[in-house]
C-alpha cells in the first residue's frame, strides 16, 4: 500500500528557498537560525556581498532573497537590478534601517523592483531574535516565497547551473476558500464622495501605478490611504506619491480637515480615522491597539469613513498579506458603499485583496492597471 506521507525528498524540494546577502556574519546567522526553525524554509546560500550573491543566484533555485543595503564589493542596490535580470521571478526583501535615510533608499529599491523590505535588525532585542522582528520575517518570507512558487515565470536551474524546465504554475486560487471562485457584487454605485485605499505587502509599488496614472487633477474627491508601514517610512511615502502623481500628498494630522485635491497617508504607528465635525470631516489619529496585527490598520480607517460618509464612498483593496480591508469592506458594503480589489496576478501578494474578493464584497477584480480608470469613471459621475 502506497504511503501518503511525503518523501523527505519531497519535502526538501517544496520548502521555501532562501538567500542570505549581508556582511554581518552575526545578523546572517541570527536570520538563519529563525528561519531553519521552520519546517517550510531552508536558507541554501549565505554571502557577505551583492557579487557573491549573483554568483550564486547564477547556480542555484532562489524563491526569497534577503538583501542588504550597505556591504562591501557589492552593495545591496547595485546588486538588486543585477539580481532581478538574472531571476525576474525571484522575490527580493531589503534589509533597511529605520531611519529617513533607510527609508529613502527602501522606496527607491521597491520601485526598481524589490517586493518588500524589513528593518534590519540592529536592537539588542532584535539579534537576541525578538518576537516582532521574528513574526515579520517568517511572515514575509513565507508570502513572497509562496508567492514566487506560484509564479508562472519561475525557472528551475538543474544541478549544473543550466536552467531547467519550468515547474507548472500552482492553481491562483484563495488559501482562504480554495474551492470558491470570488463573486461580484451586481449593484448600482453611488457617485463617490471620498476614495479608501487599503494596501501592505507590494503597496507602494502599486500606490505608484495607481496614482500615477489618476494624477492629481482627474478626481476631485479627497483620497485616504492606510499602508502598512512604520513611521519614517510612511513621511518618504507621501514624498514619492506626489512626486510620481502631482497630488498633494502628506501623512494625516490629528484634527486636520478633509478636503478635495489631497491625498492623506495614515502615519505609521498610528491608525487614521475619520470623525464628523459640524459640516466638516476631519482625521483622528489614534494608538488604539493594533488591528491584524497592524498598526495603522485599513478595518478601522474603513469602518470610520462608512460612518460618516455613508453609501458615497469608494474603497480599493490593493496587494497585501493577511485579510486586513476585509472586514471594514464589509461594514462599507452594508452601508451602500463599492468595494474594488487588485487581481491576483497583478499582487505581490493576493492576501488583502484575496480576502475582499472571497468575501463577496466586491464590485470589481481587476489587474493594478486597470484600476485608477475603474475609478475616474465612477468618481467623475459626481
Amino acid at each position: 500500500m502506497a504511503s501518503d506521507t511525503p518523501s523527505s525528498a519531497s519535502t526538501a524540494a517544496d520548502r521555501i528557498r532562501v538567500m542570505l546577502v549581508d556582511d554581518s556574519a552575526v545578523v546572517r546567522g541570527l536570520v538563519t537560525r529563525i528561519l531553519e526553525e521552520e519546517q517550510d524554509i531552508s536558507v541554501v546560500v549565505s554571502v557577505g556581498n551583492g557579487q557573491m550573491a549573483l554568483s550564486a543566484l547564477e547556480r542555484q533555485d532562489i524563491d526569497v532573497i534577503l538583501l542588504d543595503i550597505e556591504m562591501p564589493v557589492m552593495d545591496g542596490m547595485t546588486a538588486l537590478p543585477k539580481l532581478l535580470k538574472v531571476d525576474p521571478a525571484v522575490r527580493v526583501i531589503m534589509q533597511s534601517t529605520l531611519t529617513s535615510k533607510g527609508a529613502a533608499i527602501s522606496l527607491r529599491a521597491l520601485e526598481m523592483g524589490a517586493a518588500d523590505y524589513i528593518p534590519k535588525p540592529t536592537a539588542t532585542r532584535d539579534l537576541a531574535g525578538g518576537v516582532d522582528f521574528k513574526t515579520e520575517l517568517l511572515g514575509k518570507v513565507k508570502a513572497l516565497g509562496h508567492a514566487r512558487r506560484r509564479d508562472p515565470n519561475r525557472k528551475l536551474r538543474a544541478p549544473s547551473g543550466t536552467v531547467a524546465p519550468t515547474r507548472p504554475a500552482a492553481p491562483k486560487i484563495s488559501a482562504l476558500h480554495p474551492a470558491t471562485p470570488p463573486t461580484l457584487r451586481t449593484h448600482t454605485p453611488e457617485p463617490p464622495d471620498i476614495i479608501a485605499i487599503g494596501s501592505s505587502t507590494g503597496g507602494p509599488q502599486a500606490l505608484f501605478n495607481l496614482l500615477g496614472t489618476m494624477r492629481a487633477g482627474t478626481v476631485k474627491q479627497p483620497i485616504l490611504i492606510t499602508q502598512h508601514m512604520p513611521a519614517t517610512f510612511t513621511t518618504i511615502l507621501a514624498e514619492h506619491i506626489s512626486r510620481v502623481s502631482g497630488w498633494d500628498a502628506r501623512e494625516g494630522q490629528d484634527g486636520e480637515v478633509i478636503k478635495g485635491g489631497r491625498v492623506y497617508i495614515a502615519p505609521g504607528d498610528f491608525h487614521m480615522v475619520v470623525e464628523t465635525r459640524g459640516a466638516d470631516k476631519i482625521i483622528r489619529l489614534n494608538k488604539d491597539a493594533p488591528e491584524n496585527f497592524c498598526r495603522p490598520a485599513v478595518d478601522p480607517m474603513l469602518r470610520s469613513i462608512s460612518a460618516a460618509y455613508g453609501k458615497r464612498v469608494l474603497v480599493a483593496i490593493l496587494t497585501g498579506m493577511g485579510a486586513d480591508g476585509s472586514k471594514g469592506g464589509q461594514v462599507v458594503v452594508q452601508n451602500g458603499g463599492t468595494v474594488v480589489a487588485q487581481d491576483e496576478a497583478s499582487s505581490v501578494v493576493w492576501g488583502m485583496p484575496g480576502a475582499a474578493a472571497q468575501a463577496g464584497i466586491c464590485s470589481a477584480i481587476l489587474p493594478i492597471g486597470e484600476i485608477a480608470p475603474w475609478l475616474m469613471k465612477l468618481a467623475a459621475r459626481r
